[in-house]
């Protein structure tokens, strides 16, 4: 079975060392109280529980899965229990209003703990994020009448909720869907529809799951400007906060997946199911972004979460797995054979994962401490440039993460060699759990489309142009300290080939959009290498201040960890802007047929 312990020291130093994490929350109203006490005493205690009752379910609930029989979803043995642990312990409602039962702590602190719960259990995390981002929706869209009716249950954890997109027809294309949504006439509406893949469509852990449902008003304008978004509880509200009946809301089948086995997949059926309508009428894709944005970057730490759980595992084995000698002589003479630790490729593949998570957790802080910026600055200008940074990165983290993490989980389960094939040592099992992550919430070729055709046109080019003068502004800031030189060169260089593909792009868009789509993939995996080069760069900036002082070889391995990162993997920019200035015609001249 993998193992998980959180890596609470890195932690500590992405919050506090690189980004001042409380001196940001100091400048917004409401977390001026956010110190470096609270915020350990918050990750410390999230650390224990999560080590101590949420990870011993992780292979148990892979082994289980999920079972629907007459009485509804029944979720893998022990979820239940820790569902309530963690909820009795607000941990759940972390971010949410004190209105709304939570304790209206930073979104950045949440984001941390989310992120070892997802280490500890995915399966058990999606039931908790995908409630987050309802609750978000909900907040931002909902009448009067239903945030009151829903939104302290939503806060609290007491219910779940879930949205609900995808139909056995449509998947992205949401303007395909079919679901309809009538007037009863009485306020609210019946649906009537199906939709697939709604992960959390039913459970035994609270008493009532709220459905965000996708649905066509009969006035509705083809396309995906007739779509109106319907809240359709499984239960349906009574009086005083009390649950009245079970509605129309039933689950047909479970999917059987390849991973995430914890997490029920279902397919639901609205068959006249009472609901009421959330925002305004043919503006629900508006609402349900409101979601969608919040898990896209829940799913991109999905990536780095599961690629840190690997990359432990996989670390330990090799200190201790012996087998063959090292190429310059046997690095431990008293033993029969050296620990691999000893090969350069098994330190390749270690190596890859681990600057690759440390710099995505330090992106992903930055990005997080940006929304809460975005959400509670009192400078209306701050908040801009916040909300324009976390537009930009939000697909980047999407894709980017979540395809690290399969190519870490991937590298480390070769660590293993053939126990890594085996189940009983749970590296099989993180390969197929961290799959999912590349297709779900938009597959990532649909969010590398959304950043070269959205993103970087969106206010004029204002977002792009932010972020590549805050690039060019540290390296600026660093240019005459020579101690530095070996980390801002390289990143010197991924910036320059960076600015020059966004000018391809931008060239390219007024002639092709194929040669836009064609190059979209390239020239994100190029913004992600770059930005966790920034990181990498500031990272490398703490560590060489810190490093004399410090006897427990933290800073050592932190700086050893970037000097790879920079000399091995931060060079792929140059071959990747080389790759999408290729143009379309080699994806776009062979006949469909030949395929």
């Amino acid at each position: 079975m993998a193992d998980y312990n959180a890596p609470l020291r890195e932690f500590r130093f992405v919050l506090h060392e690189l980004h001042d994490a409380p001196g940001v929350f100091g400048e917004l109203p409401g977390f001026e109280e956010v110190d470096r006490e609270l915020i350990h005493a918050v990750l410390e205690e999230g650390a224990r529980v999560c080590e101590e009752v949420v990870a011993p379910l992780n292979r148990s609930s892979d082994e289980e899965g999920c079972r629907l029989d007459p009485e509804g979803v029944r979720t893998p043995p022990g979820f239940p229990q820790a569902y309530d642990a963690l909820r009795e312990g607000g941990w759940f409602a972390m971010a949410t209003a004190p209105e709304h039962g939570g304790q209206g702590l930073p979104h950045t602190l949440e984001v941390f703990f989310e992120e070892m719960l997802q280490s500890a259990c995915v399966s058990f995390s999606l039931y908790s994020g995908l409630t987050r981002g309802a609750y978000i929706a909900m907040s931002r869209h909902g009448s009067e009448a239903l945030r009151r009716s829903f939104l302290p249950h939503m806060g609290s954890g007491e219910w779940t909720g879930v949205m609900c997109l995808s139909e056995p027809h449509c998947g992205t294309d949401l303007g395909l869907v079919r679901t309809r949504a009538e007037p009863d006439g009485d306020g609210g509406y019946r649906v009537r529809g199906t939709k697939i893949f709604i992960t959390g469509g039913d459970q035994d852990l609270t008493e009532n799951i709220v459905h965000l449902v996708l649905a066509r008003l009969p006035d509705a304008p083809p396309g995906v400007k007739g779509i109106s978004m319907i809240a359709v509880p499984k239960r349906l509200p009574g009086a005083n906060g009390t649950l009245g009946e079970r509605n129309a809301v039933e689950v047909s089948s479970i999917e059987q997946k390849m991973g995430i086995k914890g997490a029920c997949t279902c397919v639901v059926n609205y068959e006249n199911a009472a609901g009421w309508l959330v925002g305004e009428p043919h503006r629900g894709l508006q609402a349900m972004f409101s979601m969608m944005n919040h898990e896209r970057l829940m799913v991109g730490q999905q990536g780095l979460a599961l690629a840190e759980t690997a990359y432990q595992n996989a670390a330990r084995y090799a200190r201790e797995r012996l087998q063959g000698r090292a190429l310059s002589g046997p690095a431990a003479p008293d033993q029969p054979a050296d620990p691999i630790i000893v090969h350069p490729d098994v330190r390749r593949m270690l190596l890859t994962a681990r600057a690759g998570n440390e710099a995505a957790r330090a992106l992903f802080a930055w990005v997080s401490l940006e929304v809460d910026v975005a959400e509670r600055h009192p400078d209306p200008g701050r908040r801009e440039e916040a909300g324009d940074l976390v537009a930009l990165l939000t697909p980047v983290i999407k894709a980017y993460f979540t395809d690290h993490g399969f190519e870490a989980c991937n590298l480390c389960q070769q660590v293993l060699g053939g126990h890594g094939y085996i189940r009983e040592w749970g590296m099989e099992q993180l390969v197929r759990d961290v799959r999912i992550a590349q297709i779900y919430e938009g597959a990532n070729g649909i969010h590398a489309l959304d950043l070269v055709g959205r993103k970087l046109p969106m206010h004029g080019g204002r977002p792009i142009k932010r972020y590549l003068a805050r690039l060019a502004g540290f390296l600026a800031a660093h240019r005459a300290d020579p101690a530095m030189a070996e980390f801002t060169a390289p990143l010197e260089h991924a910036v320059a080939d960076l600015e020059e593909a966004t000018r391809w792009i931008g060239d390219a868009a007024s002639r092709d959009p194929e040669e836009v789509g064609a190059a979209s993939y390239d020239y994100l995996r190029l913004m992600g290498l770059t930005a966790l080069g920034h990181m990498w760069a500031r990272s490398a900036g703490v560590a060489l201040n810190q490093v004399n002082g410090d006897n427990s070889g933290f800073y050592e391995a932190k700086l050893a960890t970037a000097r790879f990162f920079m000399k091995r993997l931060l060079p792929a920019t140059g071959s990747l802007k080389r790759t999408l200035s290729a143009g379309a015609d080699a994806l776009m001249t062979m006949d469909a047929e030949s395929f």
